[in-house]
């Protein structure tokens, strides 16, 4: 069993995204387009079962708000039973910044540390990317979820 493993989930939309660090260098990952509600038990069953695990990591938004309470609550869980510490970060460190999908055409956009809401008409967004480095100084012991959007009009 390799020892002294950090998981990094990215769950706010599909794909869900499992990254396995070691030494901070990502050796394997798990991607899969099911629900979290019902994928994310079988992946850490597996990932328990070969590796010893000393952190978890994930995105505490934004992004779909079902998708965060899911991911969240599931890793606070695995967190408090395992005694394993859990960090959290916002997504935009996955997806070079870019805005990411809220609800019809609003997006969430990051500008300075400020998470807002904007409206687009058109645009592509960039889907997330498990990093080949995990950088743990841009992740926070504050792991609430960041339930961000603004008054829709």
């Amino acid at each position: 069993m390799r020892k002294n493993i950090d998981i990094l989930l990215i769950a706010l939309s599909s794909p869900i995204m499992v990254g396995i660090y070691e030494d901070n260098k990502l050796i394997d990952s798990i991607v899969s387009d099911k629900k979290s509600s019902d994928i994310l038990a079988t992946i850490f069953k597996d990932i328990f079962d070969k590796y010893d695990v000393k952190g978890l990591y994930f995105t505490n938004g934004p992004g779909s708000f079902m998708a965060i309470k899911v991911a969240y609550i599931f890793l606070k869980s695995i967190s408090i039973i395992k005694d394993i510490e859990l960090f959290a970060t916002d997504a935009f460190k996955f997806n070079e910044n870019h805005p990411i999908k809220a609800i019809g055409k609003l997006y969430f956009v990051k500008i300075k540390q400020e998470i807002k809401t904007q409206k687009f008409d058109d645009i592509q967004t960039v889907e997330f990317k498990l990093p080949k480095l995990l950088n743990k100084d841009e992740f926070s012991t504050d792991t609430v979820p960041l339930y961000k959007i603004g008054a829709v009009g």
